[in-house]
């Protein structure tokens, strides 16, 4: 295959070129006015953007939560990925107290063949683990390992197993994600809130508020400063969790930063609108001037890379809460959280590069190159550069799209970007040297995607 003709942007800058790709699926070629071959089959992209697929380093494609679970699987939410411009995905795994977590992964892996995208996985422990376990993960290609430091019914731990698995992770070449918010006062905050009567939707985000946040991200890389060891800090949402990173990376300590589109577009208003239930995500919504400071980390690299915490729901399955209850939820905790935003994502941050927030080059680094590196898939993922796999996107800048939900392909009947058009998308997205989609179409094969394993990574 050969793309001729488009302005290339990745890690070595922006220029005009031809991109080739080999019959093994692998970047063969890139430079001007490049001749096709016999039987090369050409793609103009002219007057368009040529940029590696994207890479979301956060998503939940299998999600059971309560009676019910996440809405899109490794189908359809690969679809509606590659439809969107991405073309790996990095899947949590997670390990229920009491599991086996490798039989867990070996679980995911099962599910994920369906898949029409290169599929990794991070590994979540929530529990204390031996360090065999992190080693045996590491054999088997997954190398990060995520930790949360909320919810302590199901999946919060305490600092000293966090302060272990660190330690573990740095040893065996991996690195702790983290989910960063004071488990042990928000449940304070739950409590005195029921005992008020006060059980709306809005009380979600007064009982998560980001002073909480900020307290858990210093203390995360805190305790990352003390074992020496990388840190990254999953769906970053606000200011003080921000500022809390920053002072961290000017102390020396190797802490990384990610976002989602919803901090960046969403504010907490939407949980006061009628339907507010379906916009509860964790962290929740923020006041908007959250999002300036959060645009502003990304373009200044402060933050690292955006994510999407794809975890869609139906509305009826949002409505009926965690319990499945036939007249719906009772009070603003069983509400399940997440929202969709696999096929959204290289969209909405391409709006923030057209506004002036970040550059070109910026919105390829934090979507595509930052999480390859992070996450030991570079330079096979999130590179144009020869040897690196066939994953390319042709990004047309002037095509329009409507973010309303029917005129998507993630299973969910609820867009949180319902009446909004963008412009800007992908006319061609290959995984591989294979074309997934084409025109806003998904043309691809279900089961093409692979699993990726990753290497451990040596670093300063």
């Amino acid at each position: 295959m050969l793309v001729t003709g488009g302005t290339l942007i990745d890690v070595d800058g922006e220029r005009v070129a031809d991109v080739r790709i080999g019959t093994d699926g692998r970047i063969a070629e890139v430079g001007p006015t490049l001749a096709p071959l016999p039987g090369e089959e050409v793609h103009d992209a002219t007057g368009r953007f040529v940029i590696p697929g994207g890479v979301d380093a956060h998503t939940h494609l299998h999600l059971p939560l309560g009676a019910i679970g996440a809405s899109d699987d490794f189908h359809t939410g690969t679809v509606a990925a590659a439809i969107g411009g991405t073309t790996t995905v990095i899947e949590y795994v997670t390990a229920e107290r009491g599991s086996d977590p490798v039989q867990r992964l070996e679980d995911w892996k099962r599910r994920a063949e369906p898949a029409s995208v290169d599929v990794a996985m991070h590994m979540t422990f929530t529990e204390a683990v031996a360090e065999g376990v992190v080693a045996e993960c590491v054999e088997r290609g997954v190398t990060t390992f995520k930790l949360y430091m909320a919810y302590p019914e199901t999946l919060q731990v305490d600092d000293d197993v966090i302060l272990d698995i660190l330690t573990m992770a740095k040893r065996r070449g991996g690195m702790v994600t983290i989910h960063a918010e004071n488990g042990g006062a928000i449940t304070a905050l739950r409590r005195q809130a029921l005992a008020a009567g006060r059980t709306g939707v809005f009380e979600h985000s007064r009982t998560r508020p980001a002073l909480l946040e900020g307290e858990a991200v210093a203390r995360a890389t805190a305790l990352a400063e003390v074992a020496e060891a990388p840190i990254y800090v999953v769906h970053m949402s606000s200011a003080p969790a921000l500022q809390a990173l920053r002072a961290a990376q000017e102390r020396g300590v190797a802490a990384y930063g990610e976002t989602c589109p919803q901090y960046l577009f969403l504010d907490v208003d939407r949980l006061a609108d009628p339907d507010g239930e379906n916009f509860v995500c964790t962290p929740p919504l923020r006041d908007p001037w959250h999002s300036e400071e959060l645009w502003e980390g990304m373009a200044r690299g402060w933050l690292h890379t955006v994510a999407t915490d794809h975890c869609p729901f139906w509305v009826a399955d949002r409505h009926a809460g965690m319990q499945a209850r036939p007249d719906g939820w009772r009070d603003f905790t069983e509400i399940p959280g997440g929202l969709p935003g696999i096929e959204t994502r290289l969209a909405l941050i391409w709006d923030g590069v057209q506004r002036g927030k970040l550059s070109r080059s910026d919105w390829v680094r934090l979507c595509s190159e930052a999480p390859a590196r992070l996450f030991g898939l570079w330079p096979q993922k999130g590179s144009l550069r020869v040897g690196a796999d066939g994953d390319v996107v042709v990004w047309d800048p002037q095509r329009s799209q409507s973010l309303d939900a029917d005129a998507l392909h993630m299973a969910t009947d609820h867009s949180p970007y319902e009446g909004m058009t963008a412009t800007g998308w992908p006319s061609l997205v290959t995984v591989r040297g294979r074309v997934v989609a084409e025109d806003g179409r998904y043309v691809g094969e279900p089961g093409y995607g692979r699993f990726v394993e990753r290497a451990p990574i040596v670093r300063d």
